[in-house]
């Protein structure tokens, strides 16, 4: 018995007849993302990442692509004030979220203090992981100070520290194949000494 539907492939190898008539392209939405205080309607394909949003449609660049998968932190930036691995979310999800980028931090005349801390202590070599780790970095200072812990948090009736311990366990999702986590470490160290100063005075 035949088919209902004419299946005919051509001599080029392209199809032809009805079952290709009814092909459409792939599904789009309209969202407004406020990025680095700049509010930008984009029109993107709903599988589109809101990593592919900030390079592709914003040329927002600083934010890395590495694994694609959650797994390096490279594209890690921050989401109504939390960090986020920007390549498992898409960009559909943020409609009317704030979202800051390591371009949203500083400017070469005024670098934010975790930018200066890492020129300071050199924390990067080829520099590919750096805005990921520098936007991790505030954001692991910003989870200690709001008493948020964390596995190796040893006393959840005190009051949260920034020990190496516990910078290193919540950096731990930022992977740096350049291995320059003694000055990362230094730096993120500095900034929150200088918080705490500031906390005191």
């Amino acid at each position: 018995m035949p088919p209902d539907t004419d299946f005919n492939p051509s001599r080029d190898g392209a199809l032809s007849g009805s079952a290709s008539k009814g092909a459409v392209g792939p599904a789009t939405s309209t969202v407004s993302l406020n990025v680095n205080g700049t509010t930008h309607q984009l029109t993107v394909d709903n599988r589109t990442t809101l990593l592919d949003a900030l390079r592709e449609h914003l040329q927002l660049t600083g934010t890395k692509k590495g694994c694609d998968h959650g797994q390096c932190g490279a594209c890690t930036c921050s989401v109504n004030g939390q960090r986020i691995n920007s390549c498992l979310s898409l960009a559909v999800m943020h409609d009317g979220d704030e979202v800051e980028t390591i371009e949203g931090l500083g400017a070469p005349e005024a670098l934010d203090p975790m930018q200066a801390a890492f020129v300071e202590h050199d924390g990067f070599q080829c520099g590919y992981c750096t805005p990921g780790q520098i936007c991790s970095a505030k954001s692991v200072l910003e989870e200690i100070a709001a008493g948020i812990p964390s596995h190796v948090t040893a006393d959840l009736t005190t009051r949260i520290e920034a020990t190496e311990a516990e910078i290193r366990e919540r950096m731990s999702g930022n992977i740096c194949r350049c291995g320059a986590y003694a000055n990362i470490l230094a730096a993120i160290t500095q900034v929150a000494e200088e918080q705490s100063e500031g906390a005191r005075t």
